[in-house]
């Protein structure tokens, strides 16, 4: 139940990290691009990458730390980190069936389930 409470805590502080650094990019570039969107993922999935690097191979950081600071923090942040770092993982392992099948699954089906769910609305609100 801690860690649960840790997610919970890390999240809500990810999440406002991502609300204000997104708004404040996305303010200064002043364009249609969604620049604050990709500067919360990139940086969201270095540090995903460093950290559970640190985790891994140094035993830096406890499991409950790894909760709130990976899943919380990180994953309120941006959950775009999660499925970079997944990713690598399956690259690392060579898995590169899976590592490609998980790329084009949230590219198409998560791009796909937007627009389906928008559909859906606007043929419902019609």
């Amino acid at each position: 139940m801690v860690k649960v409470f840790l997610v919970g805590i890390g999240g809500c502080l990810g999440s406002v990290a991502r609300y204000l650094l997104s708004g404040y990019a996305q303010e200064r570039t002043a364009g249609a691009f969604p620049f604050g969107t990709l500067l919360v993922n990139v940086l969201g999935c270095f540090l995903i990458g460093a950290v559970s690097e640190l985790a891994e191979t140094r035993s830096y950081f406890s499991a409950e730390v790894r909760a709130c600071v990976v899943v919380g923090v990180l994953g309120g942040f941006t959950t775009f980190s999660a499925f970079g770092n997944e990713t690598i993982n399956l690259v690392r392992d060579r898995d590169w069936t899976l590592a490609g099948a998980s790329v084009v699954g949230h590219l198409i089906l998560a791009i796909g389930a937007v627009w389906l769910g928008r559909t859906a609305v606007h043929l419902t609100l019609r």
